[in-house]
């Protein structure tokens, strides 16, 4: 069974969804390697047919229907944009979850889950009582995969902007979790101060100095939210040195701090914190990049 549904002459010609994988690897291998493309079209076919990969070998002559066909040529040219296909889909997977994603929300990240995977291991099971405070939610994928694996927690999130809140909120819901969404701006001292306190805090915030914005991918620059990745180049650690002041008012006893942090700032992060009364621990990710910090107050800045 051969070709497909073509853009140029409207014409619909059935198709297999292995035809269908092969032709979408085709057209992506003119921006993307043959690797990235064949991984792209599996994601693009799996989210169209709901057929898992294992699965498609049983099912791989299976035709495709026309409106799919369709989604198809719509999915390429915008993938052939550089839009990353978790836009283009709306979705992307984080601690074994799926989760709705838009141009308001960063992408979740790999080293992201590796931060969550910290807080857990710290945790002391049983859980009786524990408060979790996520600073600039975006997507709410780390206060989500914490309330899921941390079921008797109680988590509240808060982003300056009003639209991440929204897809935070359509997450919280679709995955069947309790968490408390609050729109702030965390820079301003007078609207922080009214949260509460946590026994822990989290933040992935921006830190990404603008200078650096001429180095950034296509992909991430054209289509991730400014607002969520950059920060002055006059105060790279901005939401770092906010984040060690809330901690001192904030932290409950025994409280910590949680950050994910820009790898060449790493040493320069920590000692903001230090300063602030902290002792601190860096942690590599699993490509060897120093890229999270751990904050707890020194007994003479405790509460």
């Amino acid at each position: 069974m051969t070709i497909h549904y073509s853009s140029l002459n409207c014409k619909f010609v059935i198709m297999t969804i292995q035809e269908a994988n092969r032709h979408i690897t085709t057209r992506l291998t003119a921006i993307y390697d043959e690797a990235e493309a064949s991984n792209i079209s599996e994601w693009v076919i799996e989210h169209l047919t709901g057929i898992k990969r294992t699965d498609r070998l049983v099912h791989k002559t299976r035709a495709i229907n026309r409106e799919q066909a369709e989604q198809i040529e719509h999915y390429i040219q915008r993938l052939l944009l550089h839009e990353p296909v978790q836009y283009v889909l709306n979705e992307a997977w984080f601690c074994g979850l799926k989760f709705y994603v838009n141009k308001n929300v960063l992408i979740p990240r790999p080293e992201t889950e590796e931060l969550v995977e910290w807080i857990i291991t710290d945790c002391k099971f049983p859980i009786d009582k524990l408060s979790i405070l996520d600073i600039g939610t975006g997507s709410g994928c780390i206060s989500i995969a914490l309330k899921r694996r941390l079921g008797k927690a109680e988590v509240r999130s808060c982003d300056i902007s009003h639209e991440a809140i929204q897809v935070a909120k359509r997450n919280a819901a679709t995955l069947g979790v309790d968490v408390a969404f609050t729109e702030l701006d965390f820079l301003n001292t007078e609207q922080r101060d009214k949260l509460p306190s946590f026994d822990i805090i989290v933040s992935n915030p921006p830190y990404i100095p603008m200078t650096d914005k001429k180095e950034m991918p296509s992909n991430v620059l054209d289509h991730e939210p400014g607002t969520a990745l950059f920060v002055p180049d006059n105060d790279i650690l901005v939401f770092y040195k906010a984040i060690a002041d809330f901690g001192k008012k904030h932290l409950n006893k025994n409280g910590i701090i949680y950050a994910e942090i820009n790898e060449s700032l790493a040493e320069e992060t920590a000692s903001n914190f230090q300063l602030n009364g902290y002792r601190t621990e860096l942690k590599k990710d699993m490509q060897g990049k120093m890229r999270m910090v751990k904050a707890v107050p020194t007994i003479k800045n405790r509460k």
